[in-house]
């Protein structure tokens, strides 16, 4: 795949400048990055190819004068920064790099609210007039949008999409006099919210995807520079319930490692199909006793069980460490086998 950097949209090139960066300093940048923006960005990354040092260079160097254009802006304004640039650059370069950073920088209407939930947002919405309801939903992407709209009241609705369909110019005082009012009000919330995501599952759902060796790569610098993300991400990258994935003899020998009445705490509550699967992997008599513990049980906590499944889980993770099983990828990327 021969290419120039020119030839590159956004995307393509936010891709090989992650891959340029390495897997651990991108893990990080994918935290701060929205589930749809690591998605694209992941998408984006498995369809690279080859790229030569000359167009990696060329996209870091762009990336790094982006960045100093967006600090001198923000330090002595564009006339200052556009001053330095041309310095550096030349006019045509300077020019084009102040272009891009001004765009990027221009924030639409509403944008922090992009940062919320729709159920958060209708709560703090609902009661308004529709106009300004209208006016808030015209400047959100249109999915989010249509989230909220669905939301409201069964009598708001029409009469919010009538005035969105009516909105025309609308003056700027307006618009910042409503946005100051609605960010005042959503502070708190969206940033609890933003707060809470904290960029952990979009990780985890890119993890799920990449090999084994990248994996690793990733959850070895989050180790050691994010211990407590690390756990996290760790707990979330198998549930117990993914243990019929493994095959018959990953499962056998999880089995051997796992203690009778903790495996009969875990498989309480567990659907037919995750009992099933273990009771085959046993021989008929370690399935009758096993079935027999979990009938004289009787009820148990539901944290109990889900403490059972979490060590049998960490287990599970062990044994694939040491190169004792396979846990296969949803992707179906699992590790290459040789005979």
């Amino acid at each position: 795949m021969a290419f120039g950097a020119r030839s590159l949209n956004s995307r393509q090139k936010a891709a090989i400048l992650l891959v340029a960066l390495g897997p651990g300093v991108s893990a990080l940048v994918f935290q701060h990055l929205s589930t749809e923006e690591v998605e694209m960005l992941t998408l984006e990354i498995s369809r690279t190819g080859k790229v030569s040092p000359e167009v990696r260079t060329e996209i870091v160097d762009e990336f790094h004068s982006l960045c100093m254009a967006q600090e001198y802006i923000a330090e002595g304004g564009v006339e200052a920064a556009k001053a330095v640039l041309m310095q550096a650059f030349g006019q045509e370069t300077a020019q084009s790099i102040i272009g891009r950073v001004l765009q990027a920088m221009q924030v639409m209407p509403f944008d922090f609210i992009k940062r919320a939930d729709a159920s958060q947002i209708i709560t703090f919405i609902q009661n308004e007039h529709p106009q300004t309801i209208a006016l808030i939903l015209a400047y959100l992407p249109p999915s989010h949008a249509a989230n909220i709209l669905s939301g409201l009241p069964h009598e708001t609705r029409a009469e919010v999409a009538r005035r969105i369909a009516m909105l025309d110019k609308t003056p700027p005082e307006v618009i910042r006099e409503v946005e100051r009012v609605l960010e005042r009000k959503l502070s708190s919330v969206v940033n609890t919210d933003y707060t809470q995501a904290g960029g952990i599952k979009s990780l985890v759902e890119v993890l799920n995807w990449v090999d084994r060796g990248t994996e690793k790569t990733i959850l070895e610098s989050l180790s050691e520079n994010n211990p407590e993300i690390a756990e996290e991400v760790k707990k979330l990258m198998f549930v117990f319930e993914d243990i019929i994935a493994l095959d018959d003899r990953a499962i056998q020998q999880v089995l051997k490692e796992v203690d009778g009445k903790e495996l009969a705490l875990a498989l309480k509550g567990v659907g037919e199909n995750v009992q099933a699967r273990i009771f085959k992997n046993m021989s008929e008599r370690a399935a009758t006793m096993l079935k027999e513990d979990m009938e004289f049980m009787g009820p148990v906590r539901v944290r109990n069980v889900e403490e059972a499944q979490q060590r049998i889980v960490n287990i599970i993770r062990k044994l694939e460490e040491a190169g004792e099983i396979i846990v296969a990828r949803p992707g179906g990327g699992g590790e290459e086998l040789v005979v």
